[in-house]
């Protein structure tokens, strides 16, 4: 009983729609047989009777659903059997009730002969036709709903996974870059090595938190990457620059994007204290980093994962590709900016 309360409760608008209709066409069948308007036109037991019909019809059609559907997709032919079977079982359904009502009120001989046995069925067969098509197409259509939140926790679910990853690659990858840079500086200035060592944990520290998060906003990835540009300075001094200047700081950007940006220039270019490279960030209606190239010398070959790994990450937020521009002077890389409603 409190399953079949459940049902009602959670397919009332579509029960009331069924009533409705069926109040709605007893009104027009009789305005038309009877060409004329009365109080008897307007009274509910037809309506009710339809209504008690072809709840019985989708009782039959959730059966055949329950028994022959397979698959969660839609398919033709096994529709069409459910259908017909189900029309059937109706139509059977229907006669018996009929002749147990007729028997019981002895008119057997006047709603069971040939003639109103035709008609009566007829009139079932297309009532159930109409009724059965609205129960599928809401059953359909109630399947699909839950299907698409399925699909999206899904996709969810797997942009999350796949962000995870990508994140798992980039920690390494800047820890390793570091404690190198930490390497040398221990043999050349212990102090500074020292004072390095502190910024870096600090910063590190931001790294394990952001690392939680899918997107940050564009104001505290642009004040880390001032805050990373230090540990730059520490250990090469003057010979790499930071320029930032914005028109707007609004929305949001992947964490950590500026920081691998800044790391890129100063992985490819060799700068000095007479020939600095040149970053700058311009925060518009993208996040647009620029280098001067002084390209070094010999370098072992890089692979371009991280660069790579970025462009995937932002893939998964927006249809907006990273821009990537290169001349024989200067490297230029335009990030979209993810709106913060994402």
């Amino acid at each position: 009983m409190k399953t079949i309360l459940k049902q009602i409760s959670q397919n009332r608008y579509f029960l009331l729609f069924i009533l409705l209709f069926a109040y709605i066409q007893s009104i027009h069948v009789r305005v038309t047989v009877r060409r004329t308007l009365n109080r008897y036109i307007f009274t509910p037991e037809a309506a009710v009777a339809t209504f008690i019909s072809a709840c019985i019809l989708f009782f039959v059609i959730d059966i055949f659903i329950k028994k022959w559907q397979r698959s969660s997709k839609f398919r033709g032919r096994e529709i069409f059997k459910i259908f017909t079977s189900s029309l059937l079982v109706y139509l059977l359904v229907m006669n018996m009730i009929g002749f147990m009502i007729s028997l019981t009120f002895g008119t057997i001989e006047k709603n069971f002969n040939r003639e109103t046995f035709i008609f009566t069925s007829f009139s079932d067969l297309i009532d159930g036709f109409v009724y059965g098509s609205f129960f599928l197409a809401y059953r359909y259509y109630k399947k699909n709903v839950v299907y698409q939140k399925q699909l999206l926790l899904y996709e969810q679910a797997l942009s999350d996974s796949k962000i995870n990853q990508l994140k798992t690659q980039l920690n390494p990858h800047f820890l390793f870059n570091n404690l190198n840079v930490l390497d040398q500086l221990i043999e050349e200035d212990r102090q500074k090595a020292s004072d390095f060592l502190n910024e870096f944990a600090e910063i590190y520290r931001y790294v394990l938190d952001v690392s939680d998060k899918k997107l940050i906003s564009v104001q505290e990835e642009l004040a880390f990457a001032e805050k990373y540009f230090s540990l730059i300075r520490s250990k090469y001094g003057n010979a790499y620059m930071l320029q930032t200047d914005y028109e707007n700081i609004t929305g949001n950007t992947v964490p950590l994007s500026l920081q691998l940006l800044l790391e890129n220039a100063v992985q490819h270019n060799l700068g000095s204290s007479s020939h600095p490279v040149l970053i700058t960030v311009h925060v518009g209606k993208n996040i647009t980093v620029t280098n001067n190239r002084i390209p070094k010398r010999s370098i072992k070959k890089i692979s371009g994962r991280a660069l790579n790994n970025l462009i995937e990450q932002y893939s998964v937020f927006t249809d907006q590709p990273l821009e990537i521009v290169k001349t024989e002077t200067e490297f230029t890389i335009i990030i979209p900016i993810i709106p913060e409603k994402i």
